[in-house]
Parts: C-alpha cells; structure tokens; sequence
C-alpha cells in the first residue's frame, strides 16, 4: 500500500501543557503555533511516522509575566532554541489506541518519550477533506530538558513541579 501524508488542521488542534504550581493547583499553557505531519499506511496508523514542531514565542498561559519568564533562560531560553521537536521511532496499536515513542527535543536536549494516542476516527468535512483525530496524552520531566528553575518553598515542597503532563487534541487532514 502507498504511503499517506496527513497534515495537521491547525484551525482544529491545540496543545496544552500543565504542571503543578506551589504543589497545590495546577497551571496550564499551550503552544499556539505548532505543525505536525503523519505518513501512513493508507488509512492505518501503526508503523506511521509522526514529526511535530512547536514555536516556544507562541507560549501561552494566560498571564503576560509567566508567559515571559518561561520564555527566558531560566526555562526555555527561546532566545537560543526556537522551537520543540518531536520525532516518532515507533507507533504501536494498543486496542483502539496507538502508542506512539520518540524522541523529544526541548532546549537541546534530546530524550526518549512514550505518549498515547486515542483514536478519535476519520471522518469527512462538509469540504470533502477527509480528518483524522487523535487526543494525544502524555507526562515529561522537566529537568531532563534542562528546564530546572524552581524554588524552595519555607513550607516544603517547590514551587513548580517537575512532572508536566502533555495534552493534546490534534486534527490531521489527508493529503491528495
């Protein structure tokens, strides 16, 4: 079967980011700008090789300052490194959904990571585009990316966890 490139639809994706904040609540962001590309087996996702590339200036948690800051040295650094890449080296079946690993770069540093993919189906637009849809899900550290600015709290426990929880809702549309 021929391979089938699918593009993301920026118009009807997201990719969020959340970390726990003083351990207590949980803050979330996202990446505005960000592509994505699919090459499959036909309409079979197994074995499909998957890159993404995310803008850091496009980083957005509600809050100017924040948003700064995560884009300086002590975190990002966009300064130096633009962007965040993904590369898959495996996309497995697993019942309905897909286990996708690669490698993730993130100021670079680049390390292996596992996320899921929830097969949301294919369907056609009123346009005649046929879509594909996945909920992408998945946890990093962050300090295995050199993101390792925090703060001691006098209660104990930090300011910003090292856990980050990667969601995603991501719409590809079927090249010709």
């Amino acid at each position: 079967m021929a391979q089938q490139k699918w593009t993301l639809d920026p118009t009807h994706s997201e990719l969020q980011f959340k970390v726990k904040h003083l351990m207590i609540t949980t803050v979330t962001g996202s990446l505005k700008s960000f592509s994505a590309e699919l090459l499959s087996e036909g309409d079979e996702f197994e074995n499909a090789e998957i890159s993404f590339k995310g803008d850091i200036a496009s980083l957005d948690t509600g809050n100017t300052d924040r948003d700064n800051h995560l884009k300086s040295g002590d975190f990002f650094d966009a300064e130096k490194f633009a962007h965040i890449e993904f590369k898959s080296n495996s996309v497995e079946k697993d019942g309905s959904d897909y286990i996708v690993k690669g490698d993730l770069t993130i100021k670079g540093e680049t390390k292996p990571v596992k996320l899921t993919a929830e097969f949301g189906g294919i369907a056609t637009d009123p346009w005649g585009n046929t879509k594909a849809g996945f909920t992408l899900s998945g946890k990093i550290n962050r300090s295995d990316f050199g993101l390792n600015w925090n703060a001691a709290l006098e209660t104990g426990g930090v300011m910003v966890s090292e856990e980050v929880r990667i969601l995603g809702e991501l719409q590809f549309v079927k090249q010709a």
